[in-house]
C-alpha cells in the first residue's frame, strides 16, 4: 500500500472532502497539520514546488496536488493503481 501525506487546515472543507475520500478507500495516511505546527508549512510549499493552499497531497513522496486533483485521479479511474488498492 502507498505512503499518503495529506497537509491540512482543521477549518478546510476541500481538507475533509480529500480525507473523506481516501478513508472511504480504507487508505491510511499522515495528516501534517498545518494550523497546529505552522513550522512545516515551509516544508509543504518547498515540497509542493510553490504550492501554499490545502491540502497537499503526496503519494509515495509524487505531488498528487489539491483536492480537485484528487478527485479528478479518482474520476479517471487512476487513483486506485497510485495507491496499490
Amino acid at each position: 500500500m502507498a505512503n499518503v501525506d495529506i497537509y491540512t487546515k482543521g477549518h478546510c472543507p476541500y481538507c475533509h472532502r480529500a480525507k473523506a475520500l481516501l478513508a472511504d478507500k480504507n487508505i491510511q495516511f499522515n495528516e501534517i497539520e498545518i494550523d497546529v505546527n505552522p513550522e512545516l508549512r515551509s516544508v509543504m510549499i518547498e515540497r509542493a514546488n510553490g504550492g501554499y493552499t490545502v491540502p497537499q497531497i503526496f503519494i509515495d513522496d509524487q505531488h498528487i496536488g489539491g483536492c480537485d486533483d484528487l478527485f479528478a485521479l479518482e474520476s479517471k479511474n487512476k487513483l486506485n493503481a497510485l495507491l496499490a488498492v
